[in-house]
């Protein structure tokens, strides 16, 4: 995966992750269960990969469920600086670009490193409604590249 770039004091444009909220929910409510989305494999998750699938969690749940019976959190922040060398692709670029000389490139947007094993996204959620937060995180999942499964715990 290469070393991690994430001194954003010695660089400058890196664009804002895009995850507006990382919890979404009542996070003082009395819930009895908790749902885990949690890595397989290690990985990059891009900030707009984590805010698809938190909208997507997120809307399920306010639909099925309403904004005051869960709690989730969106877990890993996007820290690593993604770079890009830009390449033009028309016809007479090739007098333009200098190919992989100087190829540092340009900071593009952020990511979020992962380890197998990691959560992702945790929902606090009532016991009885268990089957709704695994269909919600069922579709988050399908947003992120790396595959995941889901835990969960009933306390």
């Amino acid at each position: 995966m290469g070393l991690p770039y994430t001194r954003k004091e010695y660089m400058g444009g890196v664009p804002q992750p895009k995850i507006t909220k990382f919890s979404m929910g009542n996070p003082s409510g009395s819930f009895n269960a908790k749902l885990e989305l949690v890595a397989k494999e290690e990985g990059q998750i891009r900030h707009n990969a984590l805010e698809a699938s938190r909208m997507m969690a997120g809307k399920y749940l306010e639909s099925n469920l309403g904004a005051q019976n869960f709690y989730m959190v969106i877990r890993p922040y996007p820290h690593i600086v993604l770079r890009e060398n830009k390449m033009m692709a028309f016809a007479g670029a090739d007098r333009l670009q200098d190919g992989m000389r100087l190829s540092f490139g340009d900071p593009v947007g952020t990511a979020a490193r992962v380890k197998a094993g990691d959560t992702i996204i945790s929902i606090n959620i009532r016991s009885d409604k268990v089957e709704v937060g695994k269909e919600a995180l069922r579709r988050a999942a399908a947003k992120l590249p790396i595959p995941t499964r889901i835990e969960v715990k009933v306390l």
